[in-house]
């Protein structure tokens, strides 16, 4: 590639980093260009899949501001730039190398934080964010149910004292 050239890659991968919400490497060697197809199929519109010069790759990863990719970026590396859920991104990925022995997760970076293979697959691990909002959801109606219980079991128990003496009365009388 000629400097020009170059310098235009580096600035697109520049962007891409900054824009992206989370970036994870895998190192793609032995896949088959309709495994890689489908991988970025199931990755999503959000989330790109791309392969990159590793100098070029660091050189933009430096100037987006990101630092400690250099160990990750060796030997053939694809980078994912992910925009929105990163953990459910980060699970595709998990899933498709543990379908695909060929696919060898490298590491990552999300919300200013560096990970390692072993770090990356432990994001996947992870609830994703529908799955927490979702939780919290319930959790809120089963505090609402408890409560409305209680406010109903106030009244409730009054009546059935008030019963209760109304009827001893009228068998003592």
């Amino acid at each position: 590639m000629k400097r020009p050239e170059k310098e235009a890659v580096v600035a697109q991968l520049t962007e891409q980093f900054r824009d992206a919400d989370a970036v994870y490497l895998t190192e793609y060697r032995g896949l088959t260009v309709p495994q890689i197809s489908d991988l970025r199929e199931k990755l999503g519109r959000d989330t790109s899949y791309t392969v990159a010069k590793n100098t070029l790759a660091r050189i933009a990863a430096k100037e987006a501001g990101i630092e400690g990719l250099d160990e990750a970026l060796a030997g053939p590396t694809a980078i994912t730039f992910v925009k929105g859920d990163i953990i459910e991104a980060a699970k595709v990925i998990r899933d498709f190398a543990n379908e695909n022995k060929t696919l060898v997760i490298k590491g990552g970076y999300a919300d200013g934080t560096v990970y390692d293979a072993e770090g990356t697959k432990q994001l996947a691990d992870l609830k994703s964010r529908p799955q927490l909002l979702a939780e919290f959801a319930g959790d809120i109606k089963a505090t609402m149910s408890k409560a409305a219980y209680l406010f109903n079991a106030l009244p409730t128990k009054a009546v059935r004292t008030i019963d209760a003496l109304r009827d001893k009365q009228e068998k003592a009388a």
